[in-house]
């Protein structure tokens, strides 16, 4: 199957691609037209073998006929996409051209307006999410904060307090010791000056 597969891209996908570029290239009408029925012909191929795929592919050698029938497409003495196009897809799409352009009208304003209630939905959405995920940080945040005693933030100040000598901590907490604990601490340095 992945011969199959690989042939199928090469001469029925990068063979017409090229000489389709040859086409443009060169500004040859009869070489754009050929090429465009192709690619229409190769369109309707393409979307109805996704179903065929389902329901076919235990016959017999159907991969084999898939190759068979895009080398008769392509081939220049069958002209088979040309044979096609011009015996059905033609007359059949130029008698529902009318009702075909007014369903894409109404496909595409449908679509239009499915997409503008789908993105007002989505960005409320988004900004209820982020709403509710700044209020929940807050509140976090917040919580954190409250659980902090007063003991826990002592036990942090004493923490980074132990490298300063005791002197300090006892002057912070009360006013009548700190002239003698001024004194004692430049009597210390005082005499270890000495």
């Amino acid at each position: 199957i992945s011969c199959l597969f690989f042939s199928r891209l090469i001469f029925g996908t990068l063979y017409p691609a090229y000489y389709s570029y040859k086409a443009v290239k060169s500004k040859d009408i009869k070489e754009y037209v050929k090429w465009m029925m192709y690619w229409i012909i190769f369109a309707l191929f393409t979307t109805a073998e996704t179903f065929t795929d389902i329901f076919l592919c235990w016959f017999p050698f159907y991969y084999e006929l898939k190759i068979a029938f895009v080398a008769w497409l392509l081939s220049p003495y069958t002209k088979g996409s040309s044979l096609l196009y011009r015996k059905f897809v033609h007359p059949t799409l130029s008698s529902k051209e009318k009702e075909i352009d007014d369903c894409l009208v109404q496909a595409k304003d449908r679509s239009y307006d499915a997409l503008v209630h789908f993105g007002k939905r989505g960005l409320n959405v988004a900004a209820t999410a982020a709403v509710m995920a700044a209020s929940k940080g807050q509140g976090a945040l917040s919580e954190r904060l409250r659980s902090f005693s007063m003991q826990d933030l002592s036990t942090i100040r004493g923490d980074s307090s132990s490298t300063v000598p005791p002197s300090v901590t006892v002057r912070t907490s009360s006013k009548q010791s700190q002239p003698k604990t001024s004194r004692s601490v430049s009597e210390g340095t005082g005499s270890s000056g000495k």
